[in-house]
């Protein structure tokens, strides 16, 4: 082989050890959320040499957006928000209900900063994995967006609290009812990810982690503070589809070390919340 075709074999098997860092592992079978299981949270760090971030690492995610840990910054730009339709699928992924959006970059982008950032997936979680002082809510959607220069990751959260159905979920109902107890990718055609409304003026905003292994740093986080609504049928049959039985049995974060216990404590981060900065769309 000579030296250029190994350089080109080189540099494409980095590239592709890079994609794999900052993916989450969608096997549900590689990990779990029960306490005291040899898969649970306080032990993924411990399944794998790749997920050792998870135990040891310095800027884990969920965390509390608790007011008394708040740092306001006051000159930041604004999010301006690129999405638009696309053909999409949805995936029981065990641990949750993942909806993938099809193409490269096809459903749009963020700019933080200046980077684009594209959409890949939406993902949703009940009850939140983020809390405010203390307090979790019903669900958490997460609009997971990725640089394919850099392979960073940025994720905008989204809380809802119970009430009023969300216009979003009513949509994906019946084709989520369809995959219940199946662990399967099913096509479910054109939609519009602008439909996901990120209302209000107020934003946190912190680095962290994937939320599940390999527990990768260096993301992005975006919280929305606005609540969305969601009624109790609609988190009933995201929980349903997965099992998802116990709200107990999800990672909480103290002091950087993860435990599975009701009520989470997250990590002693410097969480921002950006002021009087609107999502644009």
């Amino acid at each position: 082989m000579s030296n250029f075709s190994f350089s080109v074999l080189l540099i494409c098997l980095l590239c592709l050890l890079l994609t794999g860092i900052a993916q989450e592992v969608e096997d549900e079978r590689e990990f779990d959320y029960i306490k005291g299981s040899e898969k649970g949270p306080e032990r993924w760090g411990e399944l794998k040499k790749e997920w050792k971030v998870c135990e040891n690492g310095k800027m884990q995610s969920p965390i509390d957006m608790s007011n008394r840990r708040v740092k306001i910054i006051a000159k930041m730009g604004d999010i301006k928000r690129k999405h638009k339709p696309c053909n999409a699928t949805i995936k029981n992924r065990g641990h949750d209900i993942m909806l993938r959006w099809e193409g490269n970059g096809d459903a749009g982008s963020i700019e933080i900063n200046g980077t684009q950032y594209y959409l890949q997936q939406f993902h949703w979680h009940a009850p939140t994995e983020h809390s405010i002082n203390g307090r979790r809510y019903a669900l958490e959607l997460h609009m997971v967006h990725v640089d394919p220069k850099t392979n960073r990751t940025a994720v905008i959260g989204q809380l809802y609290k119970f009430g009023h159905p969300d216009h979003f979920l009513a949509k994906l109902g019946k084709s989520i009812r369809s995959i219940v107890d199946k662990e399967e990718e099913i096509n479910i055609g054109r939609l519009d990810p602008r439909e996901i409304k990120l209302g209000g003026s107020k934003i946190y905003r912190y680095m962290g982690s994937l939320t599940v292994p390999p527990c990768t740093e260096g993301v992005i986080w975006t919280i929305n503070k606005k609540m969305g609504s969601v009624s109790h049928t609609q988190v009933k049959l995201l929980r349903d589809a997965v099992h998802d039985v116990s709200p107990q049995e999800h990672k909480i974060y103290a002091r950087g070390k993860r435990k599975a216990i009701a009520t989470r404590k997250m990590t002693d981060m410097s969480v921002s919340v950006i002021q009087d900065i609107k999502l644009k769309t």
